[in-house]
């Protein structure tokens, strides 16, 4: 059990904490239930950098909206599945959260609602991993928010400073330094363990993607979920994963149903959505786009 959460699991304010076994590590998730009795479970995988004390509002507005039993967690390292050891030991990738991490909160919610229908929400790196999931077969909608095969030089030019900076001199230099990239200077939300961030800069400097790695630092994808709708949201103002990169998503899901929305701050009347900005409580005017039928 973690350190970082209370020692029982009980209901604390509409979410009862919950162990998730990923691999040999136990994971901490929530899972919010606005009834006894849902109609629908879905899980909730987080971007790169992100905790799950993030997605709280839209994960208790999503089980009172649908009737949905809502599970989110965080990944091993990070936030709530964070042990006592210092940051700089800390070896988790990007592919240990999106296979071990991911697959383990989709066996938890299928095992404790077998006969209920299953959706995902993949934010980023979140909507990447479904076909190494166990329970692939068991989800029947997968809604992507900013995800996409990313390559540093398909950001906007406007970008391409900042972009350089991360992949080429702070990125490298902060984690060389530190043994970690510290969320704060990297304006990340939480820290990264190093074999992340140097996993994440092969994958985003290589035009192969994350595909370099298939079937050598992990294994190859299985089939694609028979059935399976994908609804892919990309934000106009978003620079690191732009519409164009989230178009590109369903080559790894080849022959699904397919659906692309790109969503404006101005139709909420907001300033900006950005990357991570959707799931903030302060943009909460947003997401029923994630489920209205007519972009859902």
């Amino acid at each position: 059990m973690s350190g970082n959460r209370p020692p029982v699991a009980q209901d604390h304010a509409g979410f009862q904490f919950v162990d998730i076994v990923a691999g040999r590590r136990i994971l901490t998730g929530k899972l919010y239930l606005s009834t006894d009795k849902p109609d629908l479970a879905v899980v909730v995988h987080a971007a790169t950098g992100v905790t799950q004390d993030y997605y709280e509002p839209f994960a208790r507005w999503l089980s009172a909206q649908l009737n949905a039993a809502v599970l989110t967690y965080d990944y091993r390292e990070t936030g709530l599945s964070r042990g006592a050891e210092p940051v700089q030991r800390l070896q988790a990738r990007l592919s240990d959260w999106g296979i071990h991490d991911q697959n383990g909160a989709l066996n938890h919610l299928c095992e404790r609602f077998p006969n209920l229908p299953v959706w995902v929400i993949g934010h980023s790196l979140g909507g990447l991993f479904l076909r190494w999931h166990d329970n692939a077969h068991r989800v029947s909608r997968l809604l992507t928010v900013a995800s996409g095969p990313a390559h540093y030089l398909s950001h906007p030019v406007s970008s391409w400073p900042s972009v350089f900076w991360f992949w080429f001199a702070g990125g490298p230099a902060l984690t060389g330094t530190f043994g970690y990239l510290p969320g704060r200077s990297s304006g990340l939300g939480a820290d990264l363990p190093a074999p992340a961030f140097w996993q994440w800069r092969r994958w985003c400097t290589s035009r192969g993607f994350y595909e370099i790695d298939w079937g050598k630092a992990f294994g190859n994808p299985g089939p694609v979920p028979e059935g399976l709708q994908l609804n892919m949201f990309s934000f106009s103002d978003d620079w690191m994963i732009p519409p164009k990169s989230v178009s590109r998503l369903p080559r790894y899901y080849p022959g699904v149903e397919t659906r692309h929305s790109t969503l404006s701050p101005h139709d909420f009347g907001l300033r900006k959505l950005g990357h991570v900005g959707l799931f903030a409580r302060k943009n909460a005017v947003a997401w029923p786009a994630l489920v209205d039928p007519a972009t859902g």
